[in-house]
């Protein structure tokens, strides 16, 4: 396993998605509603999708060369062309972004196509990137011709897409996919997904600016925008120490634990796009319901998502008497928030009594590590993994 780093290039590259997400994000802040929520989760995979395809392409095949800086620049075209159209796009903006992200899509497939020849003398890694570059082809088709259907047929092909591409990950993840034979688990591969949330929870930052910005700005909607910035830092802390610095084990368990970010990195961008709600409405004397709901239902939905990325662990194995107690305390904790959501206290007490739920689980997962003498980071070692691929 080769020392590689995360490159400048590769923070670079994730800027583009600041751009997109921003704006699936700023689209739920205006429409906090069940068909709301559906069409951000809906858009959101489909963003989360191509961001595994461009970055999983780079920690594989990717250098410091012409070459890769080229095709990510590409890459950057394309997306800040899909945010331009994304905030609109399960309204009237659809056509336009689904043929954009066929373009990304198609590019995708050809730079995946063109690293068949490095696998050329290994005919397993062969035949899957074979079929991952005719998967890709056929999903360019699919989404391209959404984009001529009306809108309501429009969002049921991408949910059936996103669920289709994640559904076959889960159903093959026990054989030699391009997760589990192509890649294996890195200290860049795990540096590159915190990248990532450390990008999403920018969203909880801007969401607070985006409340303050939009409301009125005495004592009361500051202290609620400094509360549900604290949500944030709480969201930071519990994933860095618990999963983000630690290495997955590789095969079944490396696919979880890369699958598991997506939830984690949902529920993120959904919480700052309520937190703009909830500083909006600092004076209510409870919680707008919707906003309740999605706050406390975001911070639920990532605490569960962390039970599967730290079972995925190296460490996992190595101090099962740790995890173990820790996956019953973090679905406890989401059984908590979502009282709290149902509760509906006024907008300072909801965000406070988050930022607690969250705080106790961290103040417990400090004893647990602390009494195991494991607080730190996981040793840089993982099950080797059979690779093909020259540039890793």
């Amino acid at each position: 396993m080769f020392d590689r780093r995360v490159s400048f290039l590769e923070v670079f590259y994730d800027l583009a998605y600041v751009a997109v997400i921003g704006q699936a994000s700023h689209q739920l802040a205006v429409d906090i509603s069940a068909r709301g929520i559906v069409d951000f989760a809906i858009i959101f995979g489909l963003i989360w999708f191509a961001w595994i395809n461009g970055s999983l392409y780079v920690e594989l095949h990717g250098g410091e060369d012409g070459r890769t800086r080229n095709v990510v620049f590409v890459q950057m075209c394309i997306l800040v062309l899909l945010a331009v159209f994304t905030a609109g796009a399960a309204d009237g903006d659809g056509t336009a972004f689904s043929v954009v992200y066929s373009a990304f899509l198609l590019f995708m497939t050809w730079l995946w196509y063109t690293v068949r020849d490095q696998d050329r003398d290994r005919p397993e890694f062969l035949a899957v990137t074979g079929g991952y570059v005719g998967a890709m082809a056929v999903s360019a088709a699919l989404i391209l011709g959404s984009g001529f259907l009306p809108g309501e047929a429009r969002l049921v092909i991408w949910a059936v897409f996103v669920v289709a591409w994640f559904g076959a990950l889960l159903i093959v993840r026990r054989q030699d996919t391009v997760l589990s034979l192509g890649t294996s688990a890195t200290d860049s591969l795990v540096e590159r997904f915190g990248t990532f949330t450390i990008i999403v929870l920018g969203e909880v930052v801007l969401g607070v600016v985006a409340g303050l910005v939009a409301s009125e700005r005495d004592g009361l909607t500051i202290g609620v925008g400094l509360l549900a910035l604290c949500i944030g830092f709480g969201f930071w802390w519990i994933y860095f120490d618990l999963v983000g610095r630690r290495l997955p084990r590789n095969g079944p368990a490396l696919t979880n634990w890369v699958l598991s970010h997506f939830p984690i990195a949902l529920s993120i961008v959904a919480a700052g796009a309520a937190i703009v709600s909830l500083i909006e409405h600092a004076h209510d004397a409870r919680a707008p319901a919707e906003t309740a709901w999605l706050l406390a239902g975001a911070v639920a939905l990532g605490l569960v998502a962390l039970i599967l990325a730290e079972q995925s662990l190296v460490d996992a194995e190595r101090l099962h008497s740790v995890y173990r107690p820790l996956s019953v305390v973090l679905a406890l904790g989401a059984v908590a928030a979502l009282m709290i959501g149902w509760l509906r206290p006024a907008p300072w007490l909801l965000a406070l009594l988050l930022i607690v739920d969250l705080s106790v689980l961290w103040a417990f997962a400090v004893l647990r590590f602390l009494g195991a003498e494991a607080w730190g980071d996981a040793p840089a070692t993982a099950e080797a993994t059979p690779s093909g691929n020259p540039s890793r």
